[in-house]
């Protein structure tokens, strides 16, 4: 039986893989900062790990065979802490993201640089890897709208007309399980979107409708936005967001006035059609009641 290590194992995507691994023939461990409050299923084994101190990895990587890795600690800690992984694992799933170029050095935002950098260590390591390439997350509805949305009817935002094709949290799970326990996955690159390009008009009127309000649409300029989403998000973030929304095309992602890609590897990893933002706007329904 082999064990797997997840990483960000309490985020959105994390929590996922650990409930999905789950249901297969695997033990499953968990690195966590706070094991006492990861609140994960009793199955499960949580050590305490943190990415940002390469000596204490060797617990949590003992006797692991592959890991899923969400990095979530600086950039400083890339080199070390990749290279202790590297040392255990024969296999390593990364959720890498979209916006990466590859060949290139210097990539147009820091945390695509982050990410261009980590599949590089990853790739000349020497390990079997997948690399998971989702584009938006059907998830930053939650961050971006789910307060506005219980205080009332009307969501202000930049740019209604800019499109994404959201992705649920489960379907790159599930690629990432698949990548983690199966065999033919060495050396993807795989490309992950929902099935649907919309637009942010479109996806509040989509939450408006699996939660039974009607909401209301409210566009604010990009400089009242940023100081909106710096309280919620890291500047770099926000100011790439913004970049992308404002831009005919992006990293591969059209925006405003063009739809945004939609690819079918969900459905042809896991023989499953990837869910639909309304799908996913159900399952979340109650984050948005007031």
């Amino acid at each position: 039986m082999e064990n797997i290590l997840v990483t960000g194992a309490t985020g959105n995507v994390g929590r996922q893989v650990v409930s999905q691994l789950l249901a297969t023939d695997v033990r499953v461990r968990v690195m966590a900062r706070s094991p006492e409050s990861a609140g994960l299923p009793r199955q499960v084994e949580v050590v305490r790990g943190d990415l940002t101190v390469p000596t204490a990895l060797d617990r949590c990587l003992d006797g692991v065979d592959a890991v899923f890795l969400v990095w979530c600690a600086p950039a400083t800690a890339v080199a070390p802490g990749v290279a202790q992984i590297v040392k255990h694992a024969r296999r390593i799933v990364f959720l890498s993201n979209l916006t990466v170029r590859d060949g290139i050095e210097e990539q147009a935002y820091p945390v695509t640089t982050l990410h261009a950098k980590i599949e590089r260590l990853i790739e000349v390591s020497g390990v079997r890897w997948t690399f998971l390439r989702p584009g938006a997350f059907a998830s930053n509805a939650r961050i971006w709208w789910a307060p506005q949305v219980r205080a009332g009817d009307v969501v202000r935002w930049p740019y209604p007309g800019a499109v994404t094709s959201p992705i649920h949290e489960r379907d790159i799970a599930a690629v990432a399980v698949r990548a983690l326990c199966e065999d033919g996955h060495a050396g993807a690159k795989y490309i992950l979107t929902g099935p649907q390009s919309l637009t942010h008009r479109d996806q509040v009127r989509t939450i408006g409708d699996a939660i039974g309000r009607p909401l209301r649409f409210e566009e604010i300029p990009p400089e009242a936005a940023r100081r909106e989403m710096a309280t919620i998000m890291p500047a770099s973030i926000a100011d790439m967001l913004l970049d992308a929304w404002q831009n005919v095309e992006y990293a591969g992602s059209a925006t405003v006035g063009k739809p945004a890609p939609v690819t079918p590897t969900v459905a042809e990893i896991t023989g499953v059609p990837a869910r639909s933002f309304r799908d996913w706007a159900v399952d979340h329904a109650v984050e948005f009641q007031q």
